[in-house]
This record gives C-alpha cells, structure tokens and sequence, in this order.
C-alpha cells in the first residue's frame, strides 16, 4: 500500500526536486501583461468617443462578425490580427495607433506595442464606459484606483 500511495502521478517536493519556494506559482507562465498607464499617442484619439459603433459591428472590409476592434482615432471596424490583419493594415497604412478590441474591451497602442490602462489614462474612459454599455447594457463597475493618469503621464 506505501509503494501504491509513493507511485502517485502528484509530484513530490524531496531532495531531487526544487524546494517549496523554489516551485512555479500556479498561472505564472500564463503571459499575464501589465497594461501601461501612460501613452504619447493620444492626440490622435477622435474627439467623440461616446459615439461609437456597436460590438456587434463586423468588420468593415471582410464582413467578419468577430474579434473585431475599433479604431480610437476613425471609428472604424476591423478585424483582428488572428483574423484577416485588417485592423493591423489599417494601422500600417493610416498611423491610426488606438484601438479597442470588442471582445474583451481591452485598448493597444500599435506605437507603444503595448495594452494600455483604459480605466486609468482618462482621455481613453469614454471610449472604454460606451463599449462596455453597449456590450453588456450597463456602467462598468468602479475599479478602485490608486492614482489617476494625468494629462502630463505623472501619478498623483
């Protein structure tokens, strides 16, 4: 019974093994990203982001219903990049940086190369709140936040 309870597929913490402290946490290679709380490239954002398309809109060159994303800077609809690279062309052909993905309402700064804290950077909330209504037909919840990004990029 002791070879049948030692023969377990759980693997064991000896001294052939990486101590207790020495073991992966659980997730930590899940490629979790930190979203940046600052970006340069916000002069391009269009001056009403509380008007925007619905998530639902698909894409406007390849009629794609999902993993679409808007463009901050025109408003318009495109596909992912795991899709037909439609939103990623745009960028390359247009310099319109902003985007936020309505499958998770995240925003990335093709620019930056980076996600970018949409709750934070203020200038990117309207956007972010709209979709989020419109997604799910209600305000998001109020994170709480530390400190707020101010227009000069410094934490107060």
């Amino acid at each position: 019974m002791a070879n049948k309870a030692s023969s377990s597929s759980l693997p064991s913490i000896n001294e052939n093994t990486a101590s207790a402290d020495e073991v992966p946490l659980y997730g930590s290679d899940s490629g979790w990203v930190e979203a940046r709380t600052h970006c340069d490239h916000l002069a391009s954002l269009s001056q009403d982001l509380t008007h925007i398309p619905t998530p639902d809109t698909p894409c406007n060159r390849c009629e794609h219903p999902d993993e679409n994303w808007l463009c901050l800077c025109c408003k318009d609809v495109l596909c992912s990049r795991f899709v037909n690279k439609h939103m990623l062309e745009h960028n390359q052909q247009s310099d319109h940086c902003l985007a936020l993905s309505y499958s998770d309402l995240s925003v990335w700064c093709f620019s930056c190369d980076a996600y970018l804290d949409a709750q934070v950077i203020l200038p990117l909330r309207p956007a972010y709140e709209t979709a989020y209504i419109l997604k799910f037909g209600e305000a998001p919840p109020i994170r709480s936040i530390e400190y707020l990004q101010i227009g000069d990029g410094k934490q107060r």
